[in-house]
């Protein structure tokens, strides 16, 4: 059995799961994210956990049983805290300013400034000069 697929999913009270045929829905405080199921493979909700099983050994369930098992659970962790990476600025005179609100501004060694456009749906952060947090 797959070593990853057997793990349970722990559900968070913030987050619900609705799980209709082929299609995993999640939704929570910060949206709402889909999976659509492969044939072979069974998802079931227990109290607050949730298992991904597969039907039998064929190679292709194998291989799609730890999958979906991980999407799942990046899904249940994309809506409920959401994702964030630390970026760290290592140079001399390398900076970084997100105090606009459109662009993020980088010094990166060019003759000139770098002003990176930021998308509606990303928060970048800026605690130092030399660290970006990217939400």
């Amino acid at each position: 059995m797959s070593q990853i697929g057997r793990k349970e999913i722990l559900i968070p009270e913030k987050v619900s799961i609705n799980t209709e045929s082929s299609l995993v829905v999640v939704k929570g405080p910060l949206g709402e994210l889909s999976l659509n199921i492969k044939d072979g493979i069974k998802v079931t909700i227990k109290d607050d956990s949730l298992f991904v099983a597969r039907e039998d050994d064929s190679k292709k369930n194998k291989e799609m049983h730890g999958l979906t098992r991980s999407l799942i659970a990046n899904m249940i962790e994309g809506v409920s805290e959401g994702y964030k990476k630390e970026l760290q600025l290592v140079g001399v005179g390398y900076t970084a300013d997100a105090s606009s609100n459109k662009f993020l501004l980088l010094n990166l060694g060019y003759s000139h400034p770098i002003y990176f456009e930021k998308p509606d749906t990303i928060i970048f952060e800026t605690p130092n000069n030399t660290t970006v947090i990217v939400k």
